[in-house]
């Protein structure tokens, strides 16, 4: 493999993960039993400072898929928020303004910056409220999310599409924001065995408030409630507001993460 000096791999055709990895997406099952075994040693994560964290699905997901998520963060100290918007049938701009409103709810409530926490196309809705209201959100985290590159390439597509009634090529000049810089912290938790969609479009750019943390042999279905990754979102949130430091993978769940270096390699 060779390694790119800046940032994640440059925009091209890519493929969805193959049919072996969809297949073994069956495995989340066992990363959701392996979060429950391990609670302990979740139990020690940075805990939370009270600010809000509004928990977003992916797509055919409604808000029971982020309820460990939810219920964990909850426990740590955070105040989980649930999207309160059913299943999720995809629509970026459909969705935009009810997210929008979720959103400003929340703030006005709490009074405080509400950290976004999305899965899959979550994630993409995350990262798209981040650019409409920067000055509500405190830091973006997505798992599993495809943000970047040719976001055609995943398994889901052509079922967006249908539901959606959105094209993915539709709102070129929002995918492309939704892929740069954020304004706010931003962490992308992804994997390379993911079934769903290729991680190379979960890849943002890495600068001092942005970075990929690559989970070994998580699945897509997995990922919101695959140990390490739950460890990596919560030592995410605890980072005080306004700061950001790289991932520490020395903690409990180390043999999880990759290398930082190779979420830019090909």
């Amino acid at each position: 493999m060779t390694s790119e000096p800046d940032g994640p791999p440059s925009p091209g055709r890519l493929r969805p993960p193959s049919l072996g990895l969809l297949l073994a997406e069956a495995r989340g099952l066992f990363e959701f039993n392996a979060s429950l075994l391990l609670s302990p040693l979740l139990m020690r994560a940075p805990r939370g400072d009270g600010h809000p964290v509004l928990a977003l699905p992916g797509f055919l997901a409604s808000d029971l898929s982020m309820a460990p998520m939810r219920r964990y963060l909850g426990e740590l100290g955070y105040e989980a928020q649930a999207w309160r918007m059913g299943r999720n049938l995809g629509g970026l701009a459909r969705m935009r303004q009810a997210l929008r409103t979720r959103l400003v709810e929340i703030h006005a409530t709490s009074g405080r910056k509400v950290s976004l926490v999305g899965w899959s196309l979550g994630g993409v809705y995350a990262r798209d409220l981040a650019l409409q209201a920067p000055d509500m959100v405190r830091s973006v985290i997505t798992l599993g999310s495809p943000f970047a590159n040719d976001v055609r390439a995943t398994n889901a597509t052509a079922l967006y599409e249908a539901l959606s009634g959105e094209r993915v090529e539709d709102f070129a000049e929002a995918r492309a924001a939704i892929a740069g810089d954020l304004k706010v912290p931003a962490t992308s938790i992804y994997s390379r065995t993911d079934g769903v969609v290729n991680w190379r479009t979960c890849l943002l750019r890495e600068s001092d408030r942005a970075e990929n943390i690559e989970v070994h042999l998580a699945s897509h279905v997995g990922l919101g409630v695959n140990p390490a990754a739950l460890w990596a979102v919560a030592d995410r949130l605890a980072q005080p507001e306004g700061e950001f430091w790289p991932f520490d993978r020395a903690g409990p769940f180390a043999i999880a993460y990759a290398p930082p270096e190779r979420a830019v390699s090909a």
